[in-house]
């Protein structure tokens, strides 16, 4: 395979195609892109859009994340879910402020060391803001892999993972601008090179896909094996006074850890009757109206939610009722 030809290939083709993405501009700012790549982490670009600018116009500057109090942090994040990556992000640049004066290294193995960022993270802003010959692998990047030499595996098994660093070192290698090669190839598997409704007509590499000549693009990569997903059952309580809503705030550690939310119940066996769910969380007896139901699912578990109102309750020491108007100041 010509590494030189095609990685020039798809430099040309995402120089004339890529998405115009706020963080995507001429001089890269490497705040910027620190704060893109962790909001990009197993989320959506669609979803990324929406937040990355509020959360640049309230954290300006790596100094005013680093100084902010984690509760804004995570405010901020709110939406975006995996509210680790807030925290280790807010741990990232207390960091950088601590041992690089306010400064986003450069180097690998600098950036490699800091909360949150591992190889992947490391290897985006060293090529992309700094230009330095590094690879990065992710799911679009090992699917994109798998397809152009034809490889049936699945993308996750750590036997693929290695020999996906090990293919991208080569290409990164080849290519003239690092960077620009190594969005080019996550710009290919997020738009062209999908799990599903594959653009092969549209793939600037396609001369180069061992797959798509032997028509084995959708079967590749492997499926992986699903996760079992565990029950859960949630019951919350939507409490109001004027324009006030009454909230909860989670304990410092465990799920959604520190989180806000309405009074809520969780349990592994069972959904809880509105008499417990009044006794348990100090409502008055008979107070409670269901309004809603429905179930919510993530990779690993399935929750069952009944929604409950009320308007008999007092705050307490851990709730207080808060503005409507202000709950976007709150990681709910």
């Amino acid at each position: 395979m010509n590494d030189p030809k095609l990685t020039l290939k798809l430099e040309s083709w995402f120089k004339a195609n890529a998405r115009p993405l706020p963080w995507r501009v001429d001089e890269r700012d490497p705040y910027h892109a620190l704060v893109s790549e962790f909001m990009l982490q197993q989320t959506q670009v669609s979803r990324v859009l929406e937040k990355f600018q509020p959360f640049i116009d309230r954290f300006p500057t790596i100094q005013s994340l680093a100084d902010a109090h984690e509760d804004q942090v995570l405010a901020m994040w709110s939406g975006l879910g995996y509210y680790r990556r807030a925290r280790m992000l807010h741990a990232c640049a207390k960091a950088i402020v601590a041992e690089h004066q306010g400064i986003v290294p450069a180097d690998v193995d600098q950036l490699i060391v800091l909360p949150g960022i591992g190889r992947y993270t490391a290897g985006a802003i060293a090529s992309m803001v700094f230009h330095n010959s590094e690879p990065i692998v992710d799911g679009n990047v090992t699917r994109v892999l798998l397809r152009v030499h034809n490889k049936p595996a699945p993308q996750t098994d750590k036997q693929t993972v290695d020999w996906a660093w090990t293919r991208a070192e080569q290409l990164v290698s080849a290519s003239r601008d690092p960077g620009v090669f190594n969005e080019a190839m996550m710009e290919l598997g997020a738009t062209c090179c999908t799990p599903k409704n594959i653009r092969c007509d549209q793939c600037p590499i396609r001369s180069h896909c061992q797959a798509h000549r032997s028509g084995t693009t959708e079967s590749i990569p492997l499926p992986k094996p699903r996760a079992k997903q565990k029950p859960m059952f949630c019951a919350s309580v939507i409490a109001t006074r004027d324009q006030a809503i009454l909230l909860e705030q989670r304990p410092a550690t465990g799920m959604w850890a520190s989180m806000f939310q309405t009074p809520t119940i969780e349990r592994n066996d069972r959904l809880p009757t509105p008499n417990e769910l009044a006794a348990d969380l100090k409502f008055k007896p008979g107070s409670l109206k269901l309004i809603d139901r429905f179930t919510h699912i993530t990779t690993h578990r399935v929750i069952e939610f009944m929604i409950y109102r009320s308007d008999h309750s007092d705050s307490s020491p851990d709730r207080s009722y808060e503005s409507v108007d202000s709950l976007d100041q709150f990681a709910i």
